[in-house]
């Protein structure tokens, strides 16, 4: 029987010719992030271990992103220890305030994941790297400690789930749709330790920004990792930025997969996943009117350009519904400048938002756009469990940026046809 992509990103990074789903092995590792909530106890674990150096210091980065700017004594406490670890070890990719962005945006853009990588996170959304057809997967701060120090670590190589992936999406639907479609269709754990891989001719038709996005999620499905098909779009958009080599995996004809489904995109309408799973998803044939309080557009799954790109289209020459606060965070400074340049942020202030500077800010309810009991949010971030976003009693609504950015306008749930 053949490998999956992921099998064989395993395999080789495990100095095997081959795995199944379910063995256990130890793998090299060719990057190991941590961020300013994580990466400490990383350091203190690291310090009590006796620990004297990590075994590479151009592949172990960390940034500071959930509370920088810092919040509180606590978190600049935390961005503090990050800061004097990277210092005494001279690491190379250390990013904070001013030159650091929300890691999952930044580490593409940096150029420090490629094709055929194994990559872990003390992170649960590292697993957005397998857009570039790297395996990448969230871990714990314990076993950051122990990537940092040893350069590997252990993984039961997971089962796999096929996606073929057809068609083009229509107008005003998006990425972000066709996640929250999937998850809502297999659920909440229907790809619990497994690969979620994506392939098809479908693909040509995903811009890089579209597969981080929906990489980005798999774990909102339980996935061990999500990974696509590396092509042309792949290779177009790390040929300036990936300097190393680097090695295309690609899965076997008589690879075995657990389940296999077929994507259409042009089927694909835009959907908002209700409080408080992302697998409640629903496309506007069946959305009530909800009021909202708030509008978050940004976060790793949707902060890139082509999203601030989609929510400025909304936008432009429009006004942010009387007493809805729309929040705008371009994902790194690159977005941020990218923006500037082509006059979203005119567009976006002009409308009554805010702009704020890179972090995971309001995400996970760590600041920058906290939520009040009873207020709602449509947000174009990852997770609306139970006070995600502030108090038990508040509610969020996963969606696109087209959906956020009608809803802003209209101050209720809202597909982009009714304000364009």
């Amino acid at each position: 029987m053949g490998m999956t992509m992921t099998q064989k990103i395993l395999a080789a990074h495990a100095g095997l010719d081959e795995v199944k789903a379910g063995q256990l092995i130890m793998a090299n590792l060719d990057l190991v992030l941590g961020n300013d909530v994580t990466s400490p106890v990383a350091i203190n674990e690291f310090n009590k271990a006796g620990f004297t150096d990590v075994f590479d210091k151009n592949k172990v980065t960390m940034v500071m992103d959930h509370f920088a700017p810092n919040k509180d004594i606590k978190s600049a406490t935390q961005c503090k220890t990050c800061r004097d670890f990277a210092s005494k070890y001279d690491i190379k990719n250390y990013f904070d305030v001013g030159d650091m962005g929300i890691e999952h945006a930044l580490l593409p853009e940096k150029g420090l994941v490629a094709p055929g990588d194994c990559v872990i996170g003390a992170d649960s959304h590292t697993c957005t790297y397998g857009a570039l057809g790297a395996f990448s997967t969230g871990i714990g701060s314990t076993d950051m400690c122990a990537g940092m120090a040893k350069g590997k670590t252990w993984f039961k190589v997971p089962a796999a789930i096929k996606f073929n992936i057809v068609g083009k999406l229509p107008k005003y639907s998006a990425a972000k749709d066709v996640i929250l479609h999937i998850i809502g269709m297999i659920g909440v754990d229907g790809a619990l330790y497994k690969s979620m891989e994506f392939s098809g001719e479908g693909l040509k038709n995903l811009s890089m920004e579209d597969r981080l996005c929906m990489a980005n999620m798999a774990i909102e499905a339980g996935a061990k990792n999500g990974i696509f098909a590396v092509d042309d779009v792949t290779l177009d958009y790390i040929k300036d930025k990936v300097d190393r080599e680097y090695k295309i995996y690609k899965a076997d004809d008589d690879a075995e997969y657990e389940a296999e489904y077929t994507i259409d995109l042009s089927q694909i309408k835009p959907t908002v996943a209700f409080p408080h799973l992302p697998e409640n998803a629903r496309t506007f044939d069946d959305i009530p009117e909800v009021k909202i309080d708030q509008v978050v557009i940004g976060s790793c799954t949707n902060g890139r350009i082509e999203d601030l790109r989609c929510a400025a289209e909304i936008l432009d020459g429009k006004k942010v519904a009387k007493n809805v606060r729309c929040i705008v965070i371009p994902a790194t400074q690159k977005v941020y400048m990218q923006a500037m340049k082509e006059g979203l942020l005119e567009i976006f202030i002009n409308a009554g938002c805010a702009v704020s500077t890179p972090t995971c800010g309001p995400c996970l309810g760590g600041h920058m756009g906290i939520l009040a009991k009873g207020e709602r949010a449509v947000a174009t971030t990852n997770r609306n469990f139970v006070g995600r976003m502030g108090h038990p009693e508040s509610e969020v609504y996963l969606a696109s940026p087209y959906v956020a950015a009608a809803s802003a306008v209209t101050g209720k749930i809202s597909q982009p046809s009714e304000v364009m």
